[in-house]
Order: C-alpha cells, then structure tokens, then sequence
C-alpha cells in the first residue's frame, strides 16, 4: 500500500516541477521579447564621390540597436545586410552581416564603429584583426574619426 502512494507523490512532484520550468521560460521568452521592442527608427545616409550607403537603425527597448544597411560603392558589387549591436557613450559598435551581388550564397561579417555626433553618424577606420574566422576591431588600436570618407546625415525614412 505504501509503495503505490509514494510513487503516485513522486509523479504528482516532477509533474510540479514541470510546470514550473515551462513558467520561468516564458517568463523569459516574455522579457527577451519586451527588450526587442522597436523604441525608435533613425534612417541615415552617407554619399562620397561615386558611393552611396543607406542605412537604417532600430533602437530597441533593451539599448540594444538592428537595421540594414546598403552599401553601393563605386567599382564594387552592391553589399545588402543586416545591422546588430550598441552604443558605449557616443559610438555605436555594430556587426554589418551581409551578402553582395557577386557572392550571393556566401555572408560575410564586419566590425563597424560610428561616432554619433548631433543628428550625424561618422564611420570610423580601425585596426581590425581575424582570429579563427571572426573579425574584430583591435581594442588597443583608437578608431579614426577625423580622417574619414563616410559621414552619415539624417533622412527621411522611405520603404519598409
């Protein structure tokens, strides 16, 4: 008699535990969604002799930042990507995942550092390094933000 309560109390406790498990992941899932929440929307443009890139940032409710970006420089394949990462003080540090015309099935990753300054973003040229198949910029290294081709002005979004 004993040993059909004890595992009758044993199932209803892992049932318990269950239950609470699936609780706490979505409590999780809930608050991961909350902080991707679009807070804002920037649109940007930069335009150096013969080259054009548009760019779009979506600031996220976690401080976080995502968009796109299309890079049409002269002499080279069209660069269509996506945008990820965040502000420390006044620079925005994003990784710009993408794929250009010419190599349509294989995605490429660089490191982008911009400097905000009033309503304008200025790309910076850093050291960067490549460590079993991941680029970074150098952290010993300063990001040059004077001697620069790219300076992004603020427009009027347009499209998606």
């Amino acid at each position: 008699m004993k040993k059909p309560v004890i595992f009758c109390l044993l199932i209803a406790c892992i049932g318990f535990q269950s239950c609470k498990n699936d609780e706490k992941k979505k409590e999780l899932e809930a608050a991961k969604a909350d902080g991707e929440k679009v807070v804002s929307v920037q649109c940007y443009k930069a335009i150096y002799e013969k080259d054009t890139i548009d760019l779009k940032v979506n600031t996220l409710k976690n401080g976080k930042v995502s968009g796109d970006m299309i890079m049409k420089v002269a002499k080279a394949p069209v660069r269509t990507g996506e945008v990820a990462g965040e502000f420390k003080g006044d620079t925005l540090f994003i990784d710009y995942t993408f794929v250009d015309t010419a190599n349509k099935d294989t995605k490429f990753k660089n490191p982008m550092a911009f400097l905000k300054r009033d309503k304008q973003l200025i790309l910076g040229n850093g050291t960067m390094q490549t460590t079993m198949g991941v680029t970074y910029l150098v952290k010993d290294k300063p990001i040059d933000f004077v001697n620069v081709k790219y300076k992004f002005a603020t427009v009027e979004c347009t499209g998606k």
